[in-house]
């Protein structure tokens, strides 16, 4: 049987436990704001780019820009986000397996695949599964560094498009959806969706002036849709790294529970043990009084 300092100890270190836990909770519900907070950020600027790119459609007549994407196509690019840390359950696990299904339904075979992955722990889903990965990045420590890496992951990209030729590009990643959890998601990145723009250009101006600009007009369409490729990849970075505090959270959530129904466990066996504890005491007290009684 365990002793009374025994318990005591396992009750302090996990007491520690759940302070701990409770900490990362915390943390999580902080960092899942600040990326929403993010993600509604570069929505605004999204839709400035689309009235960027509603002023230089006007008026210009369709020429394929953007192209499509044919699916017999051979080559492919991928971007995967997963996490660098673990405690977040399914989620590399879910996303890795998406991608896989979606690559695979898209009859492209794995050594015609060009994969980037974001996140060392998405990095071992994807070696695991047997896929054959380029480069791996890593994941900003904050929403401040989503920039950095953006424009890291776009050169990558421009290197993809004009010295390969890969013309078709495809981001993988979680979304949140409603309190702690999420779900796998995919975007085209490249080429440019055609419905997209028409669905811009038809779009009516908000005012009765229509905008001016001074640069030509294909070199400031190329600029917007660098700029466009800038949001959809900030809105992953940031849409990924928000999943994971939320399902890091969920798993807090257990956690913690589950360290409730322990601490309660050994609260109530301490209590039994020192009352059985005080009990002997009380017999032996007893005992001995009888036995000097009897004596005398």
């Amino acid at each position: 049987m365990e002793t009374l300092e025994g318990l005591k100890r396992r009750i302090a270190s996990t007491e520690d436990l759940q302070s701990v836990v409770k900490t990362m909770k915390s943390l999580a519900a902080v960092k899942i704001r600040q990326y929403q907070n993010a993600v509604e950020a570069v929505e605004a600027y999204n839709k400035t780019v689309e009235m960027g790119l509603q002023a230089v459609l006007y008026g210009w007549p369709d020429t394929g820009r953007g192209g499509t994407a044919a699916e017999s196509d051979k080559r492919l690019g991928a971007v995967v986000f997963g996490s660098d840390q673990g405690m977040c359950g399914q989620l590399n696990d879910q996303v890795a397996s998406y991608a896989a299904e979606a690559m695979e339904k898209r009859n492209v075979r794995p050594d015609h695949r060009n994969i980037l992955s974001v996140g060392q722990r998405m990095t071992a889903r994807l070696e695991s599964q047997g896929q054959l990965l380029e480069e791996s990045f890593s994941l900003p420590n904050s929403v401040h560094g989503i920039t950095d890496k953006v424009g890291e992951l776009l050169l990558r990209i421009e290197s993809w498009t004009d010295v390969r030729g890969l013309d078709r590009i495809f981001l993988f990643y979680s979304r949140p959806t409603s309190g702690a959890s999420f779900k796998p998601h995919s975007v085209r990145l490249l080429p440019v969706d055609q419905h997209w723009l028409a669905e811009i250009k038809k779009n009516q101006w908000p005012t009765a002036m229509l905008p001016l600009y001074t640069m030509e007009r294909g070199q400031l369409f190329s600029k917007l849709i660098r700029q466009y490729l800038f949001v959809s990849l900030f809105r992953a970075f940031a849409d990924s790294a928000a999943s994971e505090n939320a399902s890091r959270l969920a798993s807090m959530q257990r956690a913690e529970g589950n360290i409730k129904e322990q601490l309660e466990e050994l609260n109530k066996r301490y209590h039994m043990q020192r009352q059985m504890s005080i009990t002997e005491e009380l017999l032996d007290i007893v005992s001995g009084f009888e036995a000097l009684t009897n004596v005398s």
